[in-house]
């Protein structure tokens, strides 16, 4: 039903009725319209920021959804970094030990990442975690690539393993299967001619002027001829690492650049250079360090004679140089 309006007449004393204009009838609706609209919006505005919208809840339930993705995938990768460090141990410590050669380099296996390649990551939502978890791939990656890189370089060190035992010194240089010629070992001793306490960086055999001197390992002869304090003197390089020394000679057999086979004949003992009597000084040396010659021995002695020859060589003895 419409509503009647009246308004108060003082002069009449009597209540006159009131016709709105078209004009005032629509400003009316209007107020009421807006009015109306505005209360609901602002309940629906109300009600979204309670409730959320569908659209926000998806949103919600899908951004959970892929923080735990990101924690799985994290957690893997971790899991592979375990495996991974575990196949590096096992490549440092076992296999190329095996195969007689250095653990991979530090740098190698963990090269630093381009940070500035996550910059246009960091305007992402989560991205501190986006990015966190990106390097961890790119670490894993590059260690892959540098592990495998070793085992390929592992197994061109099998593919000549044989090679490389043929070169190995592993003999001893002169006949000497009583071990009656071991005269001194390697290590602190008294020097013969200024009786101080010297390193002795080799092995002495005693033995009589032109007993023969043999190759410990194939290789190729270095250096044949005079070398100061060690006399006539050759050096065989064995390759793979090994080079030896034999010294105080008193005649070489063989040229530089000559290639010598594992017990051939190279020289005869002597007494040349800084020597006191005839002998033979012969050293070993893996990766330009001086090792001990005791420990190359092994395709010439039973575990019996090893363990007499480990005990001759580790008594001072006679020092003939």
């Amino acid at each position: 039903m419409r509503k009647v309006y009246y308004i108060y007449n003082p002069k009449t004393r009597t209540y006159d009725r009131i016709y709105p204009t078209v004009r005032q009838r629509a400003l009316s609706y209007l107020r009421q319209l807006f009015v109306g609209m505005g209360l609901g919006a602002g309940s629906f505005i109300l009600l979204l920021w309670i409730f959320g919208s569908p659209s926000e809840k998806d949103l919600r339930t899908e951004n959970s959804r892929l923080l735990s993705q990101y924690a799985i995938l994290s957690s893997r990768l971790d899991e592979a970094e375990g495996v991974m460090q575990r196949l590096q141990q096992r490549d440092d410590n076992i296999y190329r030990v095996m195969m007689q050669a250095d653990p991979l380099p530090d740098e190698q296996r963990s090269a630093t990442a381009n940070n500035a390649r996550y910059n246009e990551l960091m305007d992402m939502a989560n991205s501190r975690l986006v990015i966190h978890t990106l390097q961890k791939m790119d670490d894993l990656e590059k260690k892959i690539y540098a592990q495998s890189k070793s085992f390929d370089e592992v197994v061109g060190l099998c593919k000549q393993h044989d090679k490389m035992l043929a070169c190995i010194p592993a003999i001893q240089p002169v006949s000497n299967k009583n071990l009656k010629q071991t005269a001194s070992g390697y290590g602190m001793r008294v020097d013969p001619i200024y009786k101080t306490v010297k390193f002795h960086a080799g092995m002495d055999f005693s033995a009589n002027i032109g007993t023969p001197v043999y190759a410990t390992g194939n290789g190729r002869v270095k250096q044949a001829g005079w070398d100061g304090l060690y006399g006539n003197c050759i050096i065989i390089d064995h390759g793979f690492g090994y080079v030896t020394r034999y010294a105080h000679l008193n005649k070489i057999e063989v040229k530089v650049g000559q290639n010598v086979a594992r017990g051939e004949v190279i020289g005869q003992v002597g007494s040349t250079g800084k020597s006191t009597g005839p002998h033979l000084h012969y050293e070993v040396r893996v990766k330009g360090k001086i090792v001990n010659p005791v420990n190359y021995y092994f395709m010439d002695l039973n575990a019996d004679d090893y363990e007499k020859m480990i005990e001759l060589a580790a008594n001072h003895g006679r020092v003939f140089d």
